[in-house]
């Protein structure tokens, strides 16, 4: 996937964090679980905004960013003009 070790890192970090989770109630567990893969969508989603904002912003296409993020040129158009549309948040 990624041959950058800080993701590689994350990635064990997560691991670690979900190998934890086994000796727990499985209601409990799962819950967990839900609530990671919710707060790691909000804060990679934002982060990719944000990336295909600068790349746009530097002159790049839609479909250069989309071919490199693995989404249709009218995914990012969409993506880009929400979060242009959107609130800034808090700082």
């Amino acid at each position: 996937m990624s041959d950058d070790p800080t993701v590689g890192f994350l990635k064990a970090d997560v691991a670690r964090f979900c190998a934890g989770l086994d000796d727990l109630a499985p209601a409990i567990r799962l819950r967990l679980v839900v609530e990671l893969r919710q707060a790691l969508d909000e804060v990679t989603d934002t982060a990719l905004d944000s990336g295909m904002a600068a790349a746009r912003a530097e002159g790049w296409g839609l479909r250069q960013i989309g071919g490199l993020v693995g989404l249709s040129h009218e995914k990012v158009r969409y993506r880009l003009a929400r979060a242009e549309s959107e609130p800034a948040g808090p700082s």
